[in-house]
């Protein structure tokens, strides 16, 4: 597994550290919470961290050039939907890979090895149902909880199911025109292996269309290099639909989402020399 870049006590910032006195151990305990404040909500802006923590405009700055400085944070510029604000972009921070590393992954070089080998031995449909069997025990988890709560509620309680198995997941109303809910997932425990196998984050999905009993489509993922793992819920049907049998079909996203693993594993298999570029469907 990859070794984070770490801060100048040796512990990543969202591990608890031993403090060298009072406010030593202050200053570290503060920037564990920037970090995962931004882990878990980014992009966001100095303002927002600094009116979240009750921090003054130079304290957070303090703590994010520190954080940049060591390699766990990033800065860029927002870019906004709709109308344009006048003056200067906002600047947003977003978690860096290192960062992430630092709040543990439950997968890496070993899992996409044995990957590899699967879809040389057996191919890429080989890979897609292993990732399906891999979600098939959140779905029996879920499905549950789900079934439980009017449709309306279903896209907040998957969040905070998510959320209580690491991934830092939060629910609003999606920004989009045409409305629906948009699910969003500030951590992914197996993002450096679904970088190169984009099958395990397409098995996610169609869980989460049956487990809503709508259609959804993924709008962004931190393994293809976005910030955070973004899903748009369709609103047609969600009022009156159940959760569908495990079996059913996830919703109209199936061809889109074959298309673009055929690209990334033509790009994989460059990139890697390992896999055979055969498939050309």
């Amino acid at each position: 597994m990859g070794n984070p870049q770490q801060a100048e006590d040796g512990a990543p910032p969202g591990a608890p550290r031993p403090s060298a006195g009072p406010e030593r151990g202050a200053e570290q305990g503060t920037r564990a919470r920037v970090a995962r404040l931004i882990l878990e909500h980014g992009p966001i802006t100095a303002t927002t961290l600094g009116e979240r923590l009750g921090l003054t405009p130079a304290a957070i700055r303090r703590h994010l050039d520190n954080l940049m400085s060591e390699g766990m944070v990033e800065a860029r510029e927002h870019r906004s939907r709709g109308r344009r604000g006048r003056g200067r972009p906002a600047r947003v921070f977003v978690i860096t890979e290192a960062g992430r590393d630092a709040f543990v992954h439950g997968y890496d070089d070993l899992a996409a090895s044995a990957l590899r080998f699967l879809a040389e031995k057996a191919g890429p449909q080989a890979v897609a149902e292993f990732a399906r069997r891999q979600v098939a025990d959140l779905e029996r988890r879920y499905r549950p909880l789900l079934a439980e709560v009017p449709p309306q509620q279903r896209v907040r309680l998957l969040a905070e199911a998510l959320s209580n198995d690491g991934y830092a997941a939060s629910a609003g109303e999606a920004p989009a025109p045409g409305g629906g809910d948009q699910l969003c997932q500030h951590h992914c425990p197996v993002a450096h292996v679904a970088t190169e196998f984009p099958e395990l984050c397409e098995a996610e999905v169609e869980v989460f269309a049956r487990l809503l009993g709508t259609p959804v489509r993924r709008l962004a993922t931190i393994a293809h290099g976005d910030g955070v793992c973004t899903t748009h819920v369709t609103p047609r049907d969600l009022a009156a639909a159940d959760p569908r049998p495990a079996g059913a079909a996830a919703g109209p996203h199936g061809t889109e989402k074959n298309t673009r693993t055929a690209t990334h594993r033509e790009r994989a298999t460059s990139r890697e020399g390992r896999l055979s570029p055969g498939g050309s469907a």
